[in-house]
């Protein structure tokens, strides 16, 4: 298995791809074929319109909390189980999960896809939280998908005004210490209203700098002070609510009164109160800092060519980072560009994620729905679930454990049967592959039907790497 080489069209396809489909051909260029669909990547599919968007699941679930209190309230224990039961944002989110499975299991521009992945899992939220359930896919959908052809900084901004992110991180209801909100809550009953630090904390150490890159705790706080009064609309309730008047329901909006007064500083430069422009100010400056290209460029290595990602290939894709501003287009083509990127043999373990895409890929499934998401939770990683605002680990130890192995050799069984009865695991397999080890092949000659020997073919040593 270590010796196995394969084609630079496998490369692409497995590597940069999301897996081989039995009704297309292999490219004729893997390089080319790759760039072109950086261009021709269609950022909203019709699939993913179902779920509903943001202020839809906002409206949706500002209605189902205002039920369940109003039944607490009253005291009845019946219409507040009844309400528990309700709740209309679970099936929002599996109707955007599988949409996010269907579209990757049947797109013809699976790298600019697995782009959308890789940047979805960098600035990661998680349905742990009742409130962002359905907002996860609408982030994705909404902020990383809609920016993928334009620079680092519009992506993130994107992602840090978002609903999604700025409820999962608590940033919502940060409230300056000495903001008009919090003085007011004081002086009526007593309350104190403070700083959340949360989200701060995630731009630098994960969207940005990266960790032990030289910024302070004192940073830190200096952010998330300019980011007090970044918050949402549609919850507020009582006299809180007329902070909101006027804006619609699921919407970024600053409100002045929960904002920290005064200038900050950050990472040694001042920056002067100037409303939401503080904190937009200093995130356009963390984007741009070198720290931050060296970390964007080590977990891009890392997620395409190896664990321990080559320097050589970061430094080069940091270098285009800072030359073109982040300039997304151009650093995805230029990990295209990079030598070490088309080395073999592969050396990427394939995620639970990675592993069921690319096999429901290779048996030509038409499309994905509920019960195929339930199969990628089963493998240890249900869409947009992560253990921490970090991500999935992108690393072969945290899943390549041999009872999760095992749990897709039981699934493989079961995909075998969706594929075609005509498709023979042994012409297939170095399509699929580029490369097949002598024991796999003699295993899968050994299947005593189509859609076992195309089971084998899924469980494969060769088939879990990319």
């Amino acid at each position: 298995m270590a010796t196995l080489a394969a084609p630079p069209s496998a490369v692409a396809e497995n590597r940069f791809g999301l897996g081989a489909r039995p009704d297309s051909a292999p490219p004729s260029d893997g390089a080319d074929w790759l760039k072109a669909q950086l261009k021709s990547f269609v950022p909203n599919p019709p699939a993913l319109s179902q779920g509903g968007d943001t202020p839809t699941i906002i409206r949706m679930l500002a209605e189902y909390r205002k039920a369940r209190q109003q039944a607490k309230r009253a005291g009845d224990e019946a219409a507040l189980a009844a309400a528990k039961q309700e709740n209309p944002v679970g099936p929002a989110y599996r109707l955007q999960a599988a949409a996010r499975l269907s579209t990757a299991v049947t797109t013809d521009t699976p790298f600019a896809e697995r782009l959308v992945h890789f940047w979805a899992n960098h600035f990661a939220v998680s349905i742990d939280k009742e409130v962002t359930r359905g907002l996860a896919g609408c982030m994705e959908f909404e902020a990383i998908r809609p920016n993928m052809a334009k620079h680092f900084v519009e992506m993130w901004l994107a992602v840090m005004e978002h609903p999604a992110m700025l409820l999962y991180l608590d940033q919502a209801q940060s409230i300056g210490p000495d903001s008009a909100v919090a003085r007011l809550a004081a002086m009526r009953g007593g309350r104190t209203l403070g700083l959340n630090e949360n989200l701060a904390r995630e731009a630098m150490e994960l969207h940005s700098l990266g960790v032990r890159t030289g910024y302070t705790q004192a940073d830190v706080t200096e952010l998330a002070r300019a980011l007090t009064g970044w918050t949402v609309s549609g919850f507020a309730r009582g006299p809180a609510a007329k902070l909101f008047q006027g804006v619609p329901d699921g919407k970024f909006y600053f409100v002045e009164a929960m904002h920290q007064p005064g200038a900050r500083t950050v990472l040694g430069k001042k920056y002067r109160d100037e409303g939401s422009k503080q904190a937009l100010s200093i995130l356009v400056d963390l984007a741009q800092r070198p720290e931050t290209a060296n970390h964007i460029a080590t977990k891009l290595a890392r997620h395409f060519i190896a664990d321990d990602p080559p320097p050589s290939a970061v430094k080069r894709l940091a270098r285009v980072f800072q030359e073109t501003q982040g300039h997304l287009p151009s650093l995805h083509a230029a990990l295209v560009d990079l030598p070490e990127a088309w080395e073999t043999p592969m050396a990427k373990f394939k995620s639970p994620w990675d592993w069921s895409v690319s096999a429901l890929r290779a048996v030509g499934a038409p499309g994905a729905d509920v019960k195929a998401v339930g199969a990628v939770a089963e493998l240890g990683q249900p869409i947009w679930r992560p253990g921490s605002p970090a991500g999935w680990d992108d690393t072969s130890p945290a899943w390549a454990a041999p009872d999760a192995v095992l749990r897709r050799v039981e699934i493989a069984m079961r995909l075998g049967q969706l594929a075609p009865q005509t498709l023979d695991a042994r012409a297939y397999a170095p399509r699929l592959l580029g490369a097949v080890s002598a024991s796999t092949a003699r295993v899968i000659a050994t299947a005593p039907s189509p859609a076992q020997g195309i089971a084998l073919l899924l469980a494969s040593p060769e088939f879990q790497r990319r």
